[in-house]
């Protein structure tokens, strides 16, 4: 091939690619184009309006506007990296652009990079001096760094962190009235132990509850059904008459973005000639050391009508989830059920429906080590007489506990 047919040939193909980089620069109205993809991707067409920002920016790639817009659509789609390199662009030279740095510091924000976006709203401030929407945005995100530390801290209660760590737990409580009432005791002895499906619990109760004894064996098992749901499960059996005869409970735990967790179960009680089910749940949130739970209780019964009950649990975390001060106020039954018995008959399905309240204060804590847990509780209630309608009788309690752990 002569060299002359070489040049002419490379002068063409230099030709064609001019050609075609011309037909691709954009001539268009950016104004016109730039609202034309904020619709598009504000009805949800994101890919659409990503594409005709992107066409702008080869001709105007400082068209902050377009460049800000084309790097929400990336946040929206939970593409950050590439939200964060648009952002980044604008920020290096529009320093005080207030819009621009709050949208980029929210794109860490929903990526959970929280210790970028604390970096940004510092830089940022540096621009904008004590800016409040800038600093409100920074004090969030720094809440968000708290609840998600305090829920690790309070997850290790029940998380499973060595399969060979046991526990056994000794209970005792006592309540006294101020009416001629006997004292009513109860006391526990709780094994725990810790596998790679969950949580183990088997326990023997003991009550004395107006000069009568008796015995409950029960046990709870908290399986783990992946990292955001988890499971309980309850048997009791006994043959007392102060307890039900068989006791048995389940529920689902769903743990929820923004430190949330909601739960769905039941409890079914059978006595001696009746049985009882009790439909029940919670919604509780983590705000920085606190833990806040509401636990309903609905009974249905087509003879009795719907018996409905509540409590309200609130925490004040300290080191960890094992060292807190807690309150936990009950208004009508809980399921403790403390029965009684009048001329040898047993009230016990009857304090379903009894009005009642109960205040009551806790206090956990542990040793150095964290191989001892010490809990004490002490509290007031109010409670109608099953045998006397209308009538209501105060009583106090008071209750210690002692855990040990080993392997």
């Amino acid at each position: 091939m002569s060299y002359s047919k070489l040049g002419v040939r490379i002068i063409l193909l230099f030709s064609f690619v001019v050609v075609k980089a011309q037909k691709k620069e954009y001539n268009g109205n950016p104004d016109t184009s730039f609202y034309t993809a904020r619709e598009l991707a504000f009805s949800g067409k994101t890919a659409i309006a990503r594409d005709t920002l992107q066409y702008v920016l080869t001709k105007y790639p400082e068209y902050t506007d377009v460049r800000a817009l084309l790097a929400k659509t990336y946040s929206w789609e939970h593409k950050f990296d590439q939200a964060r390199s648009q952002f980044n662009h604008i920020t290096s030279r529009e320093r005080e652009n207030k819009e621009v740095w709050i949208a980029a510091i929210k794109n860490e924000q929903y990526a959970k990079n929280y210790s970028i976006g604390i970096g940004l709203a510092n830089k940022a401030l540096t621009y904008l001096p004590e800016d409040v929407e800038i600093v409100a945005l920074k004090e969030e995100i720094l809440l968000q760094i708290n609840q998600e530390q305090l829920l690790q801290n309070v997850l290790k209660e029940t998380k499973i962190e060595d399969v060979n760590t046991q526990a056994l737990t000794l209970y005792t409580q006592a309540e006294v009235f101020e009416s001629e009432l006997d004292p009513m005791f109860y006391g526990a002895l709780e094994y725990k132990k810790e596998f790679n499906w969950g949580v183990l619990l088997p326990r023997l109760n003991f009550n004395r509850r107006f000069n009568s004894n008796g015995l409950q064996a029960e046990i709870d098992a908290y399986p783990i059904i992946n990292k955001s749901l988890s499971g309980y499960f309850n048997y009791g059996y006994s043959n007392a008459k102060i307890f039900p005869k068989h006791r048995i409970g389940g529920e689902l735990v769903k743990e929820l973005p923004k430190a949330l967790e909601v739960s769905l179960g039941f409890r079914h009680l059978v006595f001696e000639n009746d049985a009882a089910t009790i439909l029940t749940g919670t919604f509780g949130l983590y705000r920085g050391n606190y833990y806040a739970v509401i636990r309903p209780y609905v009974v249905p019964d087509t003879k009795k009508g719907i018996g409905i009950s509540g409590n309200v649990l609130v925490r004040r975390y300290l080191k960890d989830g094992n060292n807190y001060l807690g309150l936990n106020i009950v208004y009508g039954f809980d399921t403790e059920l403390n029965q009684f018995i009048v001329d040898g008959e047993l009230l016990a399905e009857t304090l379903l429906y009894l009005e009642s309240q109960k205040l009551r204060l806790e206090y956990q804590f542990t040793n150095l080590k964290g191989n001892q847990q010490y809990k004490a509780n002490l509290g007031v209630n109010r409670q109608e007489l099953a045998f006397s309608s209308g009538n209501f009788f105060l009583s106090v309690t008071a209750g210690i506990a002692y855990q040990i752990k080993f392997r």
